[in-house]
Order: structure tokens, then sequence, then C-alpha cells
């Protein structure tokens, strides 16, 4: 069993950066590839990042890459998405999530622990 918290959300102008950080608590962090998703008003929940269990892998829709960075601190049961040069149609809650599988992938469905979401505003 793994509990995630986020943490970092908030309101920011468009082109600033926000670091959203993911506090997990429970045995065999180290073991989990995360991912993180977004979830707008309206509309379904996607895709934003994933990092391998290991942390060496990352996977990012082509919407983010290069504007967004996930990364893991095994150390502290922690990972983070550190997003830049923010736009306005990047405003949604934010979602991490852990597979137990290690498979970092964009497929919902395949991460099983969710935590509650933290709030981003981006205003132009």
């Amino acid at each position: 069993q793994v509990q995630l918290v986020e943490s970092g959300g908030g309101s920011v102008q468009a082109g600033g950066s926000l670091r959203l950080s993911c506090a997990a608590s429970g045995r065999s962090f180290s073991s989990y590839s995360m991912g993180w998703f977004r979830q707008a008003p309206g509309k379904e929940r996607e895709f934003v990042a994933a990092i391998s269990a290991s942390g060496g892998r990352t996977h990012y829709p082509d919407s983010v890459k290069g504007r967004f960075t996930v990364s893991r601190d095994n150390a502290k049961n922690t990972v983070y998405l550190q997003m830049n040069s923010l736009k306005p149609e990047d405003t949604a809650v934010y979602y991490c999530a852990a597979d137990s599988l290690g498979r970092y992938g964009s497929v919902r469905y395949w991460y099983d622990y969710w935590g509650q979401g933290t709030q981003v505003t981006v205003s132009s």
C-alpha cells in the first residue's frame, strides 16, 4: 500500500514556473514507477510525465516536452515535477500516481495508487 500526497500547486502568471512534489508513504517506493497526470474542468485526466523506478528513464507527451521535468529522490520517497514556461492551458488539478509493476507509461489504469491532487492555475 502506498499513500501519495501532492504539494506545491498555486497560481502563477504565464511564463512562470512551479515545482510540484509528491511524498509517498509505505514500503518499496523505490520499486514503483511514478507518473503525473492532470485534469482540467470538463476534460479527461491526461498524462503529463512518468519516471522509472530507478529514475533513469522518463517519458513525456509532446504538450509538455521541453517545459516539464520529472525527477525523484528515492531516499526521500518523493517525486517532483518541475514546470517551466507555464501556459494558461496548463491550468488543471495535478495528480501523482504510482505503478507497482514499474511500467512508467501514459496509461491511467496502469497506476494503482493516486494522490488527492493539487491545483495549478496559470493566468495570462
